[in-house]
């Protein structure tokens, strides 16, 4: 059974950097694509960030690229997604999942955590 645990979610300023967490228990971590989304208030989930099984790839949503940036270490079955100056406008609820391609397609993604809430205050 897999899941996949969010964390580091907190309000912060605007400017401010934060670094999400998402934990990973299952025995299949380094054979995934691993993604982030987010969710905003009234608004659908969207596409953040995808790293390939070997870190050699990674794509991110327009929005966010030069400011975030997603790694993954797999001894630790985990991936990380630091966020750099943060605007109000990335405040969501902020999930991360695994695929078996290289997508950003939400439903093209299975597993799903919980999700951490990020807020930014202007």
């Amino acid at each position: 059974q897999v899941q996949l645990v969010e964390s580091g979610g907190r309000l912060v300023q605007a400017g401010d950097s934060l670094r999400l967490t998402c934990a990973y228990s299952g025995p299949t971590f380094s054979s995934y694509l691993m993604g982030w989304f987010r969710q905003a208030p009234g608004k659908e989930r969207e596409f953040v960030a995808i790293i390939t099984r070997n870190s050699i790839g990674t794509y991110y949503q327009d929005s966010v690229k030069g400011r975030f940036t997603i790694s993954r270490d797999n001894a630790k079955n985990t991936v990380y997604l630091e966020m750099n100056n943060l605007k109000p406008e990335d405040t969501a609820v902020y999930y991360c999942a695994e695929a078996s391609e290289f997508t950003t397609d939400p439903d093209k993604f299975d597993f799903w955590g919980q999700g951490t809430q990020v807020t930014v205050s202007s």
